[in-house]
């Protein structure tokens, strides 16, 4: 059994992994969010090899942007999970359709997602109290 000393120290480290988790999440999002509303050549060749018309993208960009400050909000956070989510799922379902690699296209999206919810569930003690992990 650990001490309050040690069980304080140990929330403390969880709360700093998940913050930096989630800042790499948050700082990929917005990348991501922002080449999508601004279009360069590497998302109009991806959106055409996924079929999909290029004036989608900026729908896209904003909805990412909208997905982050979700979950970038303590307050929102889980609702900001849950969408990204949605979203990340949107993706593995597009780069399944088009016949992308497993391991590459397909999977990043569900490793993304693992992320964000790594990331939250160190962070969010609502989140480890609502699903607690057995030892």
């Amino acid at each position: 059994m650990q001490s309050p000393a040690q069980t304080a120290e140990t929330s403390k480290t969880m709360l700093w992994a998940g913050r930096i988790i989630s800042g790499v999440v948050v700082l990929f999002m917005l990348f991501d969010a922002v080449i999508h509303l601004m279009k360069p050549a590497p998302v109009v060749t991806a959106f055409a090899q996924l079929g999909y018309p290029i004036g989608l993208a900026p729908v896209l960009g904003i909805i990412g942007l909208v997905c982050v400050a979700l979950y970038a909000i303590p307050r929102t956070s889980i609702l900001g999970a849950i969408v990204l989510t949605g979203y990340l799922g949107g993706a593995v379902a597009s780069h399944l359709r088009v016949g992308g690699s497993l391991f590459g296209e397909v999977l990043f999206p569900v490793y993304f997602g693992v992320l964000v919810w790594g990331g939250l569930f160190l962070r969010d003690e609502r989140l480890r109290t609502l699903i607690p992990l057995r030892s």
